[in-house]
């Protein structure tokens, strides 16, 4: 059975030519790099504020990956998901958690998440990208005002 080197340049795809993956290997590596920077990046970002690292991750794996829009949006959950344990954790270890508000709040989030999911399979990526950054623009534009 041959060996399969996956790409890490954004397209998803896999090869089976080794002598593919060693001529685009300077590539591939700056490719791993940038997203691991990007990575530690939006971790701290999370971590500081609380959240926010899907606002982040969402435009870094279109920039540097060139995923779709949808692609995009569900990486950054999985992404984002693993960081907010660790950060929620965090959090309540050091008593800055309100279980009185935490409690009631993650069985709407749960709820949405859910409806969510299942809303953006029917999305195109040209208003799922519409309605993302406008929802950035005017948080924006929120917090300047």
């Amino acid at each position: 059975m041959k060996k399969v080197y996956t790409d890490y340049i954004g397209n998803g795809n896999c090869c089976y030519f080794p002598e593919l993956v060693k001529t685009n290997r300077a590539k591939i590596l700056k490719k791993f790099f940038v997203l691991v920077f990007a990575g530690l990046f939006i971790g701290a970002v999370n971590g500081f504020f609380g959240g926010g690292g899907g606002m982040l991750v969402v435009p870094a794996l279109t920039v540097i990956l060139s995923l779709e829009e949808k692609k995009a949006h569900a990486t950054a959950i999985a992404v984002i998901l693993p960081l907010c344990l660790v950060s929620g954790i965090v959090y309540c270890l050091k008593g800055a958690f309100d279980f009185k508000v935490g409690g009631p709040s993650t069985l709407g989030i749960i709820i949405g998440g859910i409806a969510g999911a299942l809303l953006l399979k029917n999305l195109s990526n040209n208003f799922l990208k519409l309605i993302f950054y406008g929802i950035m623009f005017a948080a924006g534009v929120k917090m300047i005002l």
